[in-house]
């Protein structure tokens, strides 16, 4: 087990190596790297919108917006079509799904039929079976009424065709933002993801994407004043429209559309060479440019409007015919607005109204705060964990330490090479991978001394010490590799970031533990030939214990069983103090820009902004605030994004934000569900991994251990009214990983000492295994300990209550290993525990008669 060839030593430090120098370009800016040679790695890891700013919005297609405009067009192509086959109707009306019109004469009914089924015939679309969908079906309730319906399937094809639309259209108007690699990605059926990472203004983002852009040339109608057709009606034909001006100008619009934004090719944010305000020029496509310059040469004189969204921008005279195909928009622009126009008008119209559902925006500086807190923390960590190792160990810390630094540095090659996001919980996930991976070098190291204990020499000690550790470590590491797989699958942003990390630093740590601290600990062995186990200057454990464990289990259980029993009853009637992940709302923190927060204050000026439901109190810092508000009603998903433009507009004054989310209704049901769905998934792989691995007794005792730890951490967070969102679920699934890594470890032994001690009662057993690994779990608890504990002082506000929560999970995980898992096994008859039940047992065996 300590022999290495010269090809194993040469691959061993080769993958090292590597793993520094793909790692050592995260400690250089960009301006150093880019002076390097081009043969040099220089890839970075990607930070996540936490760490650099930036926004991460979530919009959903409005379905009854696309229904709505296919009932009209269904409607146009119905009159269009029954007044040029000359068949008389009336009734054409449309409402829900249904458009409906009666033919006046029973007679053409028929011919009404074969005029109209083109609204019947078929779709050619590569989505559905068959390559083609029905959008709508004919059905005749009453002689002569002709009813059509759109189909589920029309509208799935519709939503779809819009989504992919609206996709590219999305896309264009980001590009044009001049962002750097921004995401852009369809989710679902009806949604599509943007990030923008680093990006200086979040507002102006939603701004240009919240905006259809339907963008059409009208003519005013000069028939009757404006103010006549909104106190009594408007002429046929026409609609009172009002521009963006405060307070609105009202104009009465002609129905009918000259030309539209389709015919579009070019928009540019430009100034006035008279006055020198800024305009927006355009110019038409040669349809465009034909139907303009008619329409201008007719109406010379008359005054026509330009409609964004069904606001008139303006409404200018036409002087002279417009011939060129030309033009320019005035109104009261801005040089960003003026610009901001133009990107939407280049990037198109958007098929359908796009409502932001979710919404999850960090300022610039709070990134920068992230990342201070996040090197901080980790640095405090490592120092707390390689002094603890080093004094725990002496000489062999050195080397578990040596091997800890490897292993960080592979971490961070991974995630820079296949360009994974670090986010700040996964900044955490490295920091408690730290504390973990020692976890290996403890295991194996009081392997090392049990055995040299046992008698065998410095060598053997050494070589049986890895060797037997070797299906411990697996064990219990793939315990925790499925809980961050588990996150991965079912998580999303920061908490996919600290599954990424976690996983990735799993992987690194059997790496290392199993080659280069076994090449390390082998060169030391050849080169001084040592009489002795190096020894530590402490033991948090004495080398030889004989607690006994089993003689309180009844106790313990009782104890447990109330606690649990409480929490559960805590969690019916106080309940947890849930985040705007799972109610949904909205999450604003702001810092003032000057002197402390006033609570008081921003509480009155949201008031006076209409801001309802709201909750403000101090966060982190005295000049911090945070600021919850309630969530939106179920009618309304749009309302949210209307809401933070109030609040946020109300305190841009005095206040920075820092950090805004929010969370729609129906987002926040789909995370509730998710997160339910991840503990039983995680809880369900770790089963049946452990049945596969043991019996179904160690599966059982495993499961019910996790669900106390589960319970009574709930307990916790009841109780302390630490937040419980996205994070925390992320946090109570590590916790399942974690316990159940301690869990198997002790399994381990017991399934090892089963074999060695075939005859011993089954309690004696289990003390023992339990006093043998005493160590190795105190120490463990105690380095993971330590790395969480600097996170929660140096990590910041935004993980604390995920840190904490975790820092109670690895005082409770520990416990129920050594005080729940292995005394659940005399419950469930794992071995006779008694003299009177062996005897039984031998004698069934061997089918003796009884006395």
């Amino acid at each position: 087990m300590l022999y290495f060839s010269r090809w194993k030593t040469i691959g061993v430090w080769a993958v090292v190596l590597l793993g520094l120098l793909f790692a050592a370009p995260n400690l250089f800016s960009q301006s150093v790297l880019d002076k390097l040679p081009d043969w040099l790695p220089k890839k970075q890891m990607t930070l996540g919108l936490d760490l650099q700013g930036g926004s991460h919005i979530l919009l959903k297609i409005d379905q009854n917006d696309l229904i709505k405009d296919r009932l009209n067009t269904s409607r146009d192509e119905i009159r269009t079509l029954l007044r040029d086959a000359k068949i008389g109707y009336t009734g054409l009306s449309g409402s829900g799904r249904v458009v409906q019109v009666r033919i006046r004469d029973t007679n053409q009914v028929d011919a009404a039929k074969e005029a109209l089924k083109s609204l019947t015939a078929p779709v050619s679309s590569g989505l559905f079976s068959g390559g083609s969908v029905t959008e709508m079906t004919l059905d005749e309730p009453e002689p002569g009424l002709l009813r059509f319906t759109m189909t589920d399937a029309g509208i799935q094809y519709r939503t779809s065709t819009a989504l992919a639309q609206s996709i590219e259209v999305v896309g264009r108007r980001v590009n044009e933002l001049g962002t750097t690699e921004p995401i852009v990605q369809r989710q679902g059926n009806d949604r599509i993801l943007v990030q923008v990472p680093g990006l200086q203004d979040p507002k102006r983002l939603k701004d240009i994407l919240g905006q259809t852009a339907k963008l059409t040339f009208q003519m005013v109608d000069s028939s009757m004043p404006v103010q006549d057709a909104i106190n009594g009606r408007p002429p046929a034909g026409s609609t009172v429209m009002y521009s963006k001006d405060d307070p609105p100008v009202p104009y009465l619009i002609e129905n009918r559309v000259i030309v539209s934004g389709e015919n579009l090719v070019d928009a540019q944010a430009t100034f006035d060479s008279r006055t020198n305000e800024p305009v927006v020029s355009f110019r038409f496509d040669g349809k465009g440019a034909t139907r303009f310059g008619q329409a201008t040469q007719q109406n010379v004189g008359k005054l026509f409007a330009i409609i964004l969204d069904n606001h008139v921008i303006s409404a200018p005279q036409i002087r002279e015919p417009i011939l060129g195909g030309t033009g320019q928009i005035s109104g009261n622009f801005t040089p960003q607005s003026a610009n901001d126009l133009a990107v939407l008008l280049r990037a198109g119209a958007l098929p359908a109204t796009l409502t932001v559902i979710e919404e999850r925006t960090v300022g610039p500086g709070l990134g920068q705060d992230s990342i201070q807190a996040g090197k901080m923390s980790a640095i405090v960590g490592s120092v707390l964990v390689v002094a603890f190792m080093v004094g725990a160990y002496g000489f062999l810390g050195w080397l578990a330490n040596l091997a800890l630094l490897a292993n960080v540095a592979m971490i961070v090659a991974v995630l820079s090479l296949v360009g994974a996001t670090l986010t700040l919980p996964g900044i955490a996930g490295i920091v408690l991978t730290m504390g973990m991976a020692v976890d290996s070098n403890v295991l194996i190291y009081e392997r090392i001394r049990e055995e040299r204990r046992d008698g065998r020499s410095v060598l053997q000690a050494f070589d049986l010490g890895f060797q037997r550790a070797l299906a411990t470590i697996l064990d219990s590491n793939i315990t925790t590799l499925i809980a961050a797989a588990v996150l991965f699958f079912l998580g999303s942003g920061p908490v996919r970031g600290f599954a990424v990390t976690l996983a990735v630093g799993i992987l690194t740590t059997i790496f290392t533990a199993f080659t280069l601290t076994r090449w390390l600990s082998a060169e030391w062995l050849r080169r001084r030939r040592p009489k002795e186990v190096p020894k530590g200057y402490f033991r948090l454990v004495p080398e030889i214990t004989s607690i006994p464990f089993m003689r309180v289990r009844l106790q313990v259980f009782i104890v447990s069983i109330l606690l649990c029993v409480a929490s559960v009853g805590l969690l019916a009637t106080k309940g947890l103090n849930f985040g705007i992940d799972f109610t949904g709302g909205t999450l604003i923190e702001v810092r003032a820009k000057s002197g402390t927060a006033d609570v008081g204050d921003i509480r009155q000026r949201l008031s006076a902004a209409g801001v309802g439901e709201t909750q403000v109190q101090g966060f982190g810092d005295k000049s911090d605030a945070l600021i919850r508000i309630g969530a939106v009603t179920d009618t309304g998903e749009g309302e949210g994004d209307a809401v933070v433009k109030k609040a946020q507009d109300s305190l841009a004054s005095d206040y920075d934000i820092r950090r805004t989310e929010l969370v729609g209704p129906t987002v926040s049901g789909e995370l509730a569900w998710a997160a339910i769905m991840g503990v039983l998934a995680a809880m369900g792989g770790i089963l049946i991994y452990v049945w596969v691995r043991f019996e179904w007794q160690f599966a059982i005792g495993s499961i019910v251990a996790t669900i106390n730890d589960i319970t009574l951490t709930l307990g916790f967070l009841v109780v302390t009214q630490l937040q419980f969102d996205l994070s925390t679920v992320a946090a109570i699934l590590t916790i399942v990983g974690y316990s159940l890594n301690d869990t198997v470890v002790i399994y381990d032994r017991v399934r090892e000492n089963l074999r060695r001690f075939k005859k011993m009662p089954l309690g004696q057993l289990l003390d023992l295994s339990d006093n043998e690994m005493l160590a190795r779990t105190t120490m463990t608890s105690v380095t993971t300990f330590l790395a969480l504990l600097s996170l929660f002082l140096l990590g910041g506000e935004v993980i604390r209550s995920f840190v904490a929560s975790m820092l109670f999970g690895v005082f409770i995980g520990t416990f129920s290993s050594i005080f729940i898992a292995a005394p659940v096994l005399i419950l469930f008859h794992l071995r006779p525990t008694t003299q009177k039940e062996m005897v039984e047992q031998e004698r069934a065996a061997h089918q003796l008669p009884a006395k």
